[in-house]
């Protein structure tokens, strides 16, 4: 069994409030989910109005089908226009950890 984490540390466009924010993040987060069938949730910079970090994890018995995963999403993210990627995280879990 194999397990992949990403978090994207995102700059948000012209965002004013908490609820703007949710306005861009919500959709990000269930596009995710929906394409790709991950966790994601949003983790850190929770009280920020123009910052955000979404985290997200994959499980599967193939290492490589978490590799084409985590890509396929981080071009997902990176292409939206309404945020900025400011950095990203991949971590991979084996059997061995």
């Amino acid at each position: 069994m194999f397990v992949g984490t990403l978090s994207f540390d995102l700059l948000l466009g012209d965002v004013r409030s908490l609820k703007e924010k949710r306005s861009v993040v919500r959709p990000i987060i269930a596009e995710l989910q929906r394409k790709y069938a991950v966790s994601v949730a949003e983790v850190d910079h929770m009280d920020l109005h123009r910052r955000a970090v979404i985290g997200l994890a994959v499980v599967s018995g193939d290492a490589g089908h978490i590799t084409d995963v985590l890509d396929r999403c981080e071009r997902l993210v990176a292409a939206r226009p309404e945020v900025e990627l400011l950095s990203t995280r991949r971590r991979f879990h084996g059997d061995e950890d």
